[in-house]
């Protein structure tokens, strides 16, 4: 199964937030989009998953697909427990209201947890759980209707490196269990070298890079080089005001 950008084109204020940008995502393989703050990034992603809508170009995917968003910070519903949480879309989305039982929605929570090593922790809350399992709940509810196409929006934002090393290993291992189509958002060097297969780089709106891990930390690419030695000097301006 193939994600495919073509063309896409997004506008807030007269500006293009989004040029043109055209990529595709195979079944089984991981996009990582890098960037400066502000250039796209989140953008993307929420127009993939139809939470904003476009202003050009196509999303393309086949219909019967099924797309999860795994947010920044989890984005757990901090009144219901982790049952609850990774439950919710099985119970409340419409085309899936009533289509399981009780013991069946038990069977694929509990299946969900251990997938990203969190057994028997239904019962808790998320305030019980640290940033790194509150960040694995997150993961277990965007995979609980098993979608052919995972969005990850800085999945290790906030994590200390060990915690990180085991979120970015849990990206890797979910998209090969579920062969998924996988774009991650990410700043970190450590999760573009463990978990994506290649790269795109967007600045003001445009994709001034594509290619491989290896491209990019070669550092052929002007943009590439400036992103992966974190230097002030280069092609790309950091905004001050």
């Amino acid at each position: 199964m193939t994600l495919e950008v073509k063309n896409l084109v997004k506008v807030f204020d007269n500006k293009k937030v989004l040029n043109n940008i055209s990529f595709k995502v195979e079944s089984g393989q991981t996009l990582g989009v890098v960037g400066f703050s502000g250039s796209g990034k989140s953008t993307l992603l929420k127009i993939i998953s139809g939470i904003l809508p476009k202003d050009e170009g196509e999303i393309i995917y086949p219909k019967e697909s099924d797309i999860a968003m795994a947010f920044q910070y989890s984005a757990l519903f901090d009144f219901l427990n982790v049952y609850d949480n990774i439950s919710f879309p099985l119970v409340e989305r419409r085309d899936l209201r009533g289509k399981y039982t009780k013991e069946e929605i038990s069977k694929i929570v509990s299946e969900k947890l251990k997938m990203v090593g969190l057994e028997g922790i239904e019962d808790k809350f998320p305030s019980e759980l640290s940033g790194g399992m509150q960040k694995r709940v997150g993961f277990a509810r965007a995979i609980v209707t098993n979608p052919q196409i995972i969005l990850y929006d800085e999945p290790t934002a906030g994590l200390d490196p060990v915690t990180s090393t085991m979120i970015e290993d849990y990206i890797v291992q979910l998209k090969k269990e579920l062969n998924a189509s996988c774009v991650v958002v990410t700043h970190q060097l450590s999760t573009i070298k463990r978990a994506v297969d290649y790269v795109i780089m967007l600045y003001q709106g445009n994709i001034v890079f594509n290619g491989s891990v290896a491209e990019l930390l070669q550092g052929r690419n002007e943009y590439a080089r400036q992103f992966v030695s974190a230097s002030i000097q280069g092609p790309m301006n950091i905004a001050t005001k």
